[in-house]
């Protein structure tokens, strides 16, 4: 699989995760693969909500440590 972008998101807190990858996904075609980083707790609800709220599809949530690895798949809504 290869990604088209990504966002490192660690060191952030809910909503700047969600709200950065928002940004960096709308600069994407649809169908785009991004790959975040991300520490904070919230980020296992709150990345998963924001997919399913935006059409965008989670192709992967993985624990990495202390860290959560998420690949997003860009919807054509967003």
């Amino acid at each position: 699989m290869t990604m088209d972008a990504d966002l490192d998101a660690r060191g952030l807190l809910c909503p700047l995760p969600v709200l950065k990858a928002r940004k960096r996904l709308q600069a994407l075609r649809a169908g785009a693969l991004l790959t975040v980083w991300a520490d904070d707790p919230a980020a296992v609800i709150d990345i998963p909500h924001f997919c399913t709220q935006a059409g965008h599809t989670l192709v992967s949530a993985q624990e990495d440590g202390p860290v959560q690895v998420y690949v997003i798949r860009k919807g054509d809504r967003g």
